[in-house]
């Protein structure tokens, strides 16, 4: 079976296409680098994605900060994951490094404050 893919490691975005067969990577071209071939590798054993957003911040001068995983998490988890993440609201302070969310949707990965967001004074 043929299947295309556009890799997402790096910001060449290779379109790549993969002959699979019994779920292994049989041979892969279009891909500039052995980036690509990893990517495919683990999109057909153990797909991960990473997610950025915003969440609420109340009492602060802007009304969100944004927020992104500190780790990859299954591809299976991204819709339970951006639903935990759509309840959070925090409250004004909040400094870049802060864990708006541990353990988001029991992945084990933490959803980390990317923008410093002051208190209205």
């Amino acid at each position: 079976m043929t299947r295309e893919y556009t890799c997402i490691i790096c910001p060449i975005g290779c379109d790549m296409v993969a002959e699979i067969e019994d779920n292994e990577m049989i041979s892969l071209t279009g891909n500039n680098c052995a980036k690509g071939r990893s990517y495919v590798q683990q999109e057909l054993t153990d797909a991960m994605r990473t997610l950025s957003t915003s969440v609420v911040v109340k009492g602060g001068e802007l009304p969100v900060a944004s927020v992104r995983l500190n780790r990859p998490v299954p591809k299976a988890s991204l819709f339970k994951v951006m639903a935990e993440a759509k309840k959070v609201i925090l409250l004004a302070p909040v400094r870049i490094g802060q864990v708006a969310l541990k353990d988001i949707a029991g992945t084990g990965a933490d959803l980390i404050v990317t923008k410093h967001v002051n208190a209205i004074s």
